[in-house]
């Protein structure tokens, strides 16, 4: 069902050097966290995961701002570099991903097609924010072509020196800014 071979690629370079991972999911609902623990040995890099699904838990566990999460049904680049960087924190790992999106269409919120927003940080700064979006119909298959997604491109991260060159705090508050004037949206927790 995932991509062992990225896995195993993961795995090896993480623990080559001693590191350890965590995530905190949303959309993917533990998917990212099962296909990490695939891994053998996963207990020597995969530090665990925790899945929040709706904006309460998202901020009792993650310390994501309510207030920005309730404006976009938590679903936005804030959000996703929040989880992350925050279960870092949580786990006590270098490595951390945040997904946060939507599995399939959700028309009261004006979503048409699947899509996701991930961040992915080392030693607490963010290497990656980008969006995904998808064009499956079943929100499974999208749940696995999303973490398909993010485990490529951690594991090029991963493998690649361009942690070097990471946002800095003062560049997590210009992203935060923009999305201060952004609307409301309709909150649906069976989505996020």
């Amino acid at each position: 069902m995932y991509n062992n071979q990225v896995i195993d690629q993961i795995k090896n370079i993480l623990i080559g050097r001693g590191e350890t991972i965590a995530v905190a999911e949303s959309l993917t609902s533990g998917h990212l966290q099962v296909a990490l623990a695939t891994a053998e040995n996963a207990s020597k890099f995969f530090q665990g995961g925790i899945t929040v699904y709706n904006l309460g838990q998202k901020a009792r566990h993650l310390n994501v701002e309510p207030i920005h999460a309730e404006s976009c049904n938590c679903v936005s680049e804030k959000v996703a570099i929040q989880m992350a960087l925050n279960v870092a924190t949580l786990f006590t790992s270098d490595w951390s991903v945040g997904i946060t999106g939507y599995a399939a269409p959700l028309p009261e919120c004006s979503v048409d097609q699947p899509f996701a927003y991930y961040a992915i940080s080392f030693q607490s700064k963010i290497l990656r924010i980008a969006k995904m979006d998808s064009d499956k119909n079943d929100p499974m298959q999208v749940q696995i072509f999303f973490v398909d997604q993010v485990l490529k491109d951690l594991q090029a991260l991963a493998n690649s020196e361009v942690r070097q060159s990471s946002f800095s705090s003062r560049d997590l508050n210009s992203i935060s800014s923009r999305f201060e004037s952004a609307g409301p949206l309709s909150t649906s927790p069976s989505m996020e």
